[in-house]
Parts: structure tokens; sequence; C-alpha cells
């Protein structure tokens, strides 16, 4: 069977000092979508404006984008850009700004479009390009934006999260420099690397995977294993931030050709109904998926070989010492302390996670019964 694959946009920069080949690309308006202030006060984001400014080009900053950006936000930022005429849009900062930066993309390019559903299946997605190019640069090592198809939005009336997949919205450029990673606090670092582990580990295991994914996905589980607790402890050791970044890259690499599995789907239902920090959820979650997913015999070969490799016997104890070690809690109980409203929503979130797109590129699809079993399991703590 062929399998088609896109590893990245046309151009992928990484290293150290890789930021700096912003002065090379030629470009006139950019546009710069961020979220809160981190990037400011790190002084990312004037060192990023500097550099395009050094190449000629004039920059206008879209900033305020929320944790899960809603689809007010991408109308807004998207009028912004309709406004200034931008001929390369940047996405700076973790998955939420890269998020909104393709999908007010979407929106900038094609002004006709007004809702989120005018783009979601099975409507046609439109062709980008003909107005702008888009740049990623990661601030966080996790969700691999950068080197995706993918994005996250939230709805404004109902909370929902849609996710959304589509080559076109493949970033031109990505340029991943660890430098850009080294002002994450502790807690961020931690997981988003549990997420970048988690697209991995779902690779490995996706009823879609070959060869390729599978090189990639081991390659980045292997890095983020030994080298995730090194930037949680030290975020200014720069050599961790480089493995992790590169690792997150390429364990996106794996999974926007692939795709995922019920971590993601469970995790992205969390978020819409009790706003869990979405690589919190994969973290916590991962274990016992992990676990889940061992009763398919191809999958459960593919965690035991994996395990083999980096001298362990059990990937699930593996996961579950390194959640330990960078701070992540054991159960969801941890996160969600009301019990009760939980419990009371499992009905309702158990069909939410079966229609997930990630659902269907699981080893085992799960029933809904199923599903509830394990948004129980989770919450108890229960192995």
């Amino acid at each position: 069977m062929m399998r088609p694959m896109k590893l990245a946009g046309s151009e992928l920069m990484f290293g150290e000092g890789c930021l700096e080949y912003i002065k090379t690309i030629k470009v006139e308006k950019v546009s710069i979508v961020v979220g809160g202030k981190s990037m400011e006060r790190s002084g990312m984001l004037a060192k990023v404006e500097g550099y395009f400014h050094e190449a000629g080009a004039e920059t206008m900053v879209i900033s305020g984008v929320e944790p899960d950006p809603s689809f007010e936000t991408v109308m807004r930022g998207a009028q912004e850009m309709l406004g200034f005429g931008p001929d390369l849009i940047v996405g700076l900062g973790g998955g939420s700004a890269m998020d909104a930066a393709k999908a007010m993309w979407i929106f900038y390019e094609h002004p006709e479009l007004k809702t989120m559903e005018s783009v979601l299946p099975p409507n046609e997605f439109p062709k980008l390009r003909e107005k702008a190019r888009l740049c990623c640069i990661p601030s966080t090592s996790g969700t691999a934006s950068e080197v995706s198809r993918s994005i996250v939005i939230s709805d404004n009336e109902t909370g929902l999260k849609h996710g959304l997949g589509n080559m076109e919205m493949m970033p031109d450029i990505a340029i991943c420099d660890p430098e850009v990673t080294a002002s994450m606090p502790a807690h961020i670092t931690a997981e988003t690397g549990m997420d970048a582990l988690t697209h991995a580990l779902e690779a490995l295991v996706s009823n879609r995977a070959n060869y390729v994914s599978d090189i990639l996905a081991k390659a980045a589980a292997k890095d983020i294993i030994e080298t995730l607790p090194k930037a949680y402890e030290n975020g200014q050791d720069l050599k961790a931030r480089e493995i992790m970044v590169n690792a997150s890259m390429v364990a996106g690499m794996a999974f926007t050709n692939v795709s995922l599995g019920i971590v993601h789907s469970m995790a992205h239902t969390l978020g819409s109904y009790f706003h869990v920090a979405h690589g919190l959820a994969d973290a916590i979650l991962l274990p016992y998926i992990l676990e889940f997913n061992s009763a398919e015999p191809y999958a459960k070969k593919a965690y035991d070989d994996f395990a083999a490799s980096i001298g362990a016997t059990d990937l699930i104890q593996v996961v579950h010492e390194l959640n330990k070690k960078v701070g992540i809690p054991s159960s969801l109980k941890e996160v969600i302390p009301d019990e009760e409203k939980y419990m009371s929503m499992i009905d309702t979130m158990a069909p939410v996670a079966k229609k997930d797109g990630c659902t269907k590129t699981n080893p085992i699809i799960p029933e809904i019964d199923q599903f509830k079993e394990l948004f129980v399991k989770a919450y108890k703590g229960e192995n």
C-alpha cells in the first residue's frame, strides 16, 4: 500500500542560533501572532521583530491568544490581518499561538468564510498561500504545531474543541531554536514534554503506522524519556532544550502523517469540559491507555520492543516513573477535585471522545462503555 508522507514545509531550521535565519527571509509585511506576555518578557518577540526589520520587513503583532484559542480570537486576528495585508504570518509561542496563527491564516486568505463549520468536514478545505505564507517558531517542546497539519480551536458558545487537519496548513517555514524555549517554566516544560512523548508513542501504534513513522516515533520517544528530566530540572540547559525541541519536532513529523490515538481523544474532551491543560491531561492518561492498548498484540509487541531498546522491561512503568520525576500527578482526581461533578459528566464525555478524530487510528477502537471505564480508571488512579 502506498504511504504518502510530508515531513515538513519547504524550510525547516533547527539548532541553537537558527532564529537568525529570519534575516534571510524575503518578505514585506509580517503579522506575528503571540499568546500572553511570555514572549515579550523573555525578549524573544523583540528579537524576532528586530530580525525581520533587519531583513527590511514591516511587522505588526497580534497578541492575546488564550490557551485553547477561541474562534472569536481567530476572527479578531484575521480582521487585523486584513487591515495590514501581511505576506508572511508568524506563529510565535506555544501550540495555542501557532494553532491560532494557522486558523487566522485561513480566514485572512478567505474572508468570505464566516464560521468554523465552513472549513470542517464534509466541507472542502480552501486553498491557502494566495496572500501569505506561514512560519512557526515554537517556544515549547510539545505540540509540534510547527511541523503539523493540525489545529484545535474552541467553540465560543459550547466550549467544545474542534480539531482540524489538512496538509494545506503545514507551515512553510519552521524555526526550532532552543533559546526560544529556555524561558519555559518547569511545569510547562513537563506538560509539553509529556505531550511530545504521547505524540511519539501514539504514532508508534497508530493503525496507520509505517516504516518511516516508526523510525521517527522511536527516536523521539527515546530522547524525550532521557532528556525531559534534565530540561525540567534546569531550564537553562540549552543542550537539553535543543534535544527536546528537536524530539518534539520529530514526534510531530510522525503523528501528523499517521495520526494519534485515544489519549488525545480523551484529553481533548477533558479540556473541553474541565479545562485541564492539554499536556497535563495527556501525561496523566498515557499510562492507562498504554495498558488498555496492550490487549492488541501488535501494540503490545511495539511497546515491549521499544522498552527493550531503552533497557527497560515495562513501558507503562517507565512512563509512571517519568511522570513522577517531572511532577505530574498520577490521577485526574488530583487536578479535578470535584468527584461528583466529574462522575456526572462521564456519560456526556464518553461519546464525545468516541467521536474525536484521533479515535479512529487507535490500535483498539473503544466502545462508549470502554471510554467510560477509562475515564473512571484515570480519575481514581486504578491500574
